[in-house]
């Protein structure tokens, strides 16, 4: 390889770094949200029966699954347990248990198809969960990373807005809207 090869090698990775932490720097934050009202309070919030509907969407924006979710939440304290059952739109299922672990307004999480611990916060009327799945495709479990997004509307309504990346790459994401039960 000529000098002049490694010059532009150099240059484009300096150039990809330096829009990757401009990118990190513009990213919204909790305390963004800390005057939003209603507060949302994810004890109150996740406890008790919660239907959603969602989609997930490709990178370009196509919806490639839609699904439904009912939820079943129940707390012990700061211990939260959030009983997830999908149903897509192809027929197949699918079952998820979060344990939450409050701290202030600060949430810990782990499920089954987690890898490590989710760690949350919570500012406002919204909460941000950040976490790696184990997501199966097609034979193969990738680690996908998620930035999770949840604000509060009202008593009743939530809506949830998660990017799915893999080496900062974005892949999609998915939308949801929660609804309490009475």
């Amino acid at each position: 390889m000529t000098s002049r090869w490694i010059q532009r090698i150099q240059l484009a990775f300096l150039a990809l770094a330096g829009a990757l932490v401009l990118t990190a720097c513009a990213s919204p934050q909790p305390k963004d949200y800390a005057q939003e009202k209603p507060v949302l309070d994810l004890k109150e919030y996740f406890n008790g029966t919660i239907d959603a509907w969602g989609v997930f969407q490709d990178r370009s924006g196509k919806v490639v699954k839609r699904f439904t979710v009912v939820m079943k939440c129940t707390w012990d304290g700061d211990t939260g347990i959030l009983d997830e059952d999908f149903v897509y739109s192809d027929g197949t299922t699918q079952k998820r248990v979060w344990t939450l672990k409050k701290n202030g307004n600060s949430y810990t999480g782990t499920a089954g198809d987690v890898l490590g611990q989710a760690n949350g916060e919570t500012s406002g009327n919204a909460f941000q969960w950040k976490y790696t799945m184990l997501l199966p495709v097609d034979g193969t479990t990738y680690e996908v990373q998620f930035d999770d997004w949840m604000y509060l509307m009202d008593d009743k309504v939530m809506l949830n807005r998660a990017t799915m990346s893999k080496f900062g790459i974005e892949l999609g994401e998915v939308l949801l809207s929660f609804r309490k039960r009475d």
